[in-house]
């Protein structure tokens, strides 16, 4: 209930920070919000490919596994 209580205070005093008039950290949240959308992106295609790279892999070994089954099964016959 503590964690609970310190997080909705910790919420309100990060939104109270961003208003204008009170800290007035508007343009800084909005300038480090421009700088990570580049970094960001990065990151999120970084890890795009790496999936693409291993659904590829995942294939081939897939019809490998199929090619050897069914020269298994030609054998069986």
């Amino acid at each position: 209930m503590i964690a609970l209580a310190v997080g909705v205070a910790l919420v309100v005093a990060a939104v109270l920070a961003c208003l204008p008039g009170i800290l007035g950290w508007w343009p800084d949240v909005l300038a480090f919000l421009r700088g990570s959308v580049p970094v960001l992106a990065v990151l999120i295609g970084a890890v795009a490919i790496l999936i693409g790279v291993a659904d590829i892999k995942d294939k081939k070994e897939a019809e490998k596994e199929e090619k050897e089954d069914q020269k298994a099964e030609e054998k069986k016959e």
